[in-house]
């Protein structure tokens, strides 16, 4: 068989950076002569199947990917280390988590006898980075995996996140089973928008609500008998309540039995007395396992601080600034919140705001044969509209819709509609899909010198054609000319 001249010239060419060292490099020569008389095989080795079956076995074994993925909240983990836990987180402030340990690793025949049970401990913990990177909230009431424990300093890091229940984001609390809208009738007065709002917010949770009205014995019966049948009208059985009087306590302690509930409503209206009131009530003779019992001796655990309203304003003050989880006597948590004036209602669509009102749920309910004539209908007086406005809060349904329209046009043309999601994937070695969070592109940059200056020049002009229009304006020779010359 007759080779090419082109191959064979090209074979027993030898490369230009060898021609120029030949002299300088003899040991380049050698091994260049050495690789010309080796066959074409390939220089990366393949990898060992031991190497390959110990890799699959310890990726199957392995629970926690580098992202945490997020547990089912009946998942066990069995291979927790000595330094691992589980627990509950029971307090948040700035950046820091005060965790209840609820679980520790199983312990063996050497270590079951030189240590004692870690369940009950607080530690203080710090958010893993990744979980930020990939925006998963931690909040107050979530069941976490916490690592590297130091059990001596009590500290830790939250590594994963069990999958929640419930949660809602005003104020920030996972896994809640109950809401109670606490408004007081006087100091602060009882304003129905407000309450209008709070109620809203709490109905868009799809979470049990519970309606109590603190501080009974500032108004006379008659007040109270009013406001009963007023909200009663609305669809709401109110609970009427008194902190100095204890008055209708009893009934709100067995509500709340053996549930986590949240407390909200605006400031001033009783909430940190309200909780501190119904935990040192006295116990029945129901025994029940409270995981805080080995810490109720922290300061973290004390009866919450009071603050009284302001004199000025009628308003209360900010005396709560954090969120945390507090143990009743009688089985059950309360979480105390910070106050707020009004909630945000940004779960709420203008689609979805007529479902959290009662009076229109009944309307619809009542008329299951006759429905509105279209399907997306905001009962504002459409054509076909079997809900009226006959009713006391229409005003309010009105007002609240009208501000939500406002709040999704300004999100359609700032934000739009694709959001890309927080966390990529990308396939890595031997076909492995790996995940890693998602970053803003190009935040770490500041603008430019020159975009600033050009965004201000723009400013500048536009402010100087808005004061040669006046100028025209308010010229007698130019408007004169413009009438004679139309």
């Amino acid at each position: 068989m007759q080779i090419p001249s082109s191959l064979s010239l090209s074979r027993n060419r030898t490369p230009t950076f060898f021609r120029h060292h030949q002299n300088h490099h003899p040991l380049l020569i050698t091994a260049t002569r050495h690789h010309q008389n080796q066959p074409n095989v390939s220089r990366k080795q393949p990898p060992s199947k031991n190497l390959l079956k110990a890799k699959k076995n310890l990726t199957s074994k392995k629970d926690f990917s580098n992202l945490s993925p997020i547990l089912s909240p009946d998942h066990t983990p069995t291979n927790l280390s000595d330094s691992q836990a589980i627990g509950t987180v029971a307090a948040s402030q700035a950046n820091f988590m005060r965790v209840i340990v609820t679980a520790e690793p199983e312990k063996t025949e050497d270590s079951s006898s030189s240590s004692s049970s870690k369940v009950g401990t607080e530690l203080l913990c710090v958010v893993r980075a990744v979980l930020k990177k990939i925006k998963r909230r931690v909040l107050v009431g979530d069941k976490v995996v916490v690592g590297s424990i130091d059990w001596v300093d009590r500290r830790g890091m939250i590594e994963n996140v069990f999958q929640r229940s419930s949660d809602i984001l005003d104020p920030p609390v996972a896994n809640v089973d109950r809401l109670l809208v606490l408004f007081s009738v006087e100091q602060p007065q009882l304003e129905s928008f407000v309450l209008t709002r709070f109620l809203i917010e709490a109905e868009s949770t799809g979470i049990p609500i519970t309606l109590a009205l603190n501080k009974a014995e500032l108004v006379d019966q008659q007040v109270l008998s009013d406001w009963d049948t007023r909200l009663r009208s609305w669809g709401y059985e109110p609970l009427f309540c008194s902190v100095d009087s204890k008055m209708g306590l009893d009934s709100l302690a067995s509500v709340l039995r053996d549930q986590t509930t949240v407390i909200v409503g605006p400031s001033g209206v009783g909430k940190s007395s309200l909780i501190n009131a119904l935990r040192n009530k006295p116990n029945s003779q129901v025994e029940v396992d409270n995981w805080f019992d080995p810490i109720m001796g922290s300061k973290w655990f004390e009866d919450q601080r009071v603050g009284k309203v302001s004199t000025r304003s009628g308003r209360g003050k900010h005396t709560t600034r954090n969120v945390s989880l507090l143990p009743l006597g009688g089985g059950g948590y309360l979480a105390d919140t910070p106050g707020f004036s009004q909630p945000s209602l940004l779960k709420v669509t203008k689609q979805s705001l007529a479902q959290y009102f009662p009076e229109i749920r009944k309307m619809l309910g009542d008329n299951e044969q006759a429905k509105c004539a279209f399907n997306d209908c905001l009962h504002v007086g459409e054509p076909g509209c079997i809900v009226k406005g006959d009713w006391e809060r229409y005003p309010l349904y009105f007002q609240l819709l009208d501000e939500i329209r406002i709040r999704e046009e300004f999100q359609l043309r700032t934000f739009g509609t694709k959001r890309e999601d927080d966390v990529r994937y990308k396939v890595g070695d031997m076909g492995v899909q790996q995940a890693e969070p998602r970053l803003e592109p190009k935040k770490h940059r500041r603008q430019s010198r020159k975009r600033i200056n050009q965004s201000i020049q723009d400013e500048l002009n536009e402010l100087d054609d808005d004061e040669d229009l006046l100028d025209d304006e308010n010229d007698p020779i130019l408007r004169a000319l413009k009438n004679e010359n139309p």
